[in-house]
């Protein structure tokens, strides 16, 4: 009777955690032209008809989700239903976006412009800027992005200030480093990166003024090439850059004064900071691309290593649970791992060459 008691009481304990659920998952299919959709830990449906999937991004807002394919098509879709509710085809390739309060802006590689939507997916407008754009962000009334083939990062300003359909014109252009390919944003500052200046620039975006940052490691030697910054991870006190062609990752406080190198397993890709900062999860390229590492960000010491059954594309942790989901592409699964007791709880299978983990929370929460 007492077993059975505990049967019925587990039972009822994991359907009300499933009804209670607040997480979903959209999971990048890279080769099905689709998405994956888990929630409760196991793989529920799949968003079929998706464009090309390969650098496929998702991003939400509020009850809005939108998706960018390879080949140059933006998605909106809802997320609750996953119903696709408008799409547009920008260009041959898009390369990243950003979702105002009144529009959505697209960042185009080939036919080299900026592409300004309504919410609906609705062309307001087409900025020509004869370069491929990238690093595309969001501050106040003003998107700002990077022009990879003139050196340039250009701040368009909202002429109607937020007040009904958006009237983009440029407000600023800096002349920066050779060949700008991605940016990220914090606060009031936008932080460019190069391919090939041995430095990143800085933007103060209130000021409107820049200035160029050199990045050294251990004995003051460069850092010939940053990585993406969407690898980057940024806790309140420090900066956790992947190095590029080193096992290690570099720490710098939050004025880019090197602290020191983390030595990891292999050539870090990723990095992917918990959302209590405690934790780094990070995952390689080469020999050891199954394998990912946790970093604990006071003790700057890895603490855990877990190698899987393939490749590891990408890891998203949860807001809400103690687990860290992880895309292994090769062996078409999700894994989850515990990060309480740092085990792998669960493995989730019929997920197609996953890649990219999209997180929606269903209560809205950010």
């Amino acid at each position: 009777m007492k077993y059975l008691l505990s049967v019925l009481l587990l039972v009822t304990t994991f359907f009300s955690a499933s009804l209670n659920a607040k997480e979903k998952y959209f999971v990048v299919e890279r080769e099905s032209e689709s998405v994956a959709v888990i929630e409760d830990g196991l793989a529920r449906r799949h968003m079929e008809h998706m464009h090309n999937m390969n650098h496929g991004i998702i991003k939400f807002d509020g009850d809005d989700a939108y998706l960018i394919s390879r080949d140059g098509y933006i998605v909106k879709f809802d997320p609750k239903t996953e119903k696709v509710e408008a799409e547009y085809k920008t260009s041959k390739s898009a390369i990243g976006f950003v979702i105002g309060k009144n529009y959505v802006a697209v960042a185009n590689y080939d036919d080299k412009s900026v592409d300004i939507l309504t919410r609906d997916l609705k062309p307001i407008d087409k900025i020509v800027t004869g370069s491929k754009n990238v690093g595309i962000k969001i501050y106040k009334d003003m998107i700002i992005f990077a022009q990879m083939d003139n050196d340039k990062v250009t701040v368009l300003k909202d002429e109607n200030a937020g007040k009904g359909t958006p009237k983009f014109k440029i407000f600023k252009e800096f002349k920066v480093g050779k060949m700008p390919f991605d940016a990220m944003i914090k606060d009031n500052t936008y932080i460019v990166g190069f391919f090939l200046s041995k430095a990143f620039g800085v933007i103060d975006l209130d000021k409107m003024t820049y200035s160029e940052i050199k990045v050294t490691a251990e004995d003051n030697k460069p850092v010939l090439k940053v990585p993406h910054f969407g690898f980057w991870s940024l806790s309140d006190d420090k900066t956790f850059i992947p190095a590029v062609g080193d096992n290690a990752v570099m720490v710098y406080d939050n004025h880019f004064n090197f602290i020191k190198n983390i030595e990891t397993q292999g050539l870090p890709v990723f990095t992917s900071l918990s959302p209590d900062k405690k934790y780094l999860a990070v995952t390689y390229s080469g020999k050891d691309f199954p394998t990912i590492q946790i970093i604990d960000t006071k003790t700057l010491k890895v603490i855990k290593t877990f190698t899987f059954k393939g490749k590891v594309l990408h890891v998203r942790w949860s807001q809400e649970y103690p687990h860290l989901y992880v895309s292994v592409n090769d062996a078409n699964q999700v894994n989850v791992i515990d990060t309480d007791e740092w085990f792998l709880q669960r493995e989730i299978y019929q997920v197609k060459h996953p890649s990219g983990i999209f997180l929606y929370q269903t209560d809205n929460k950010k």
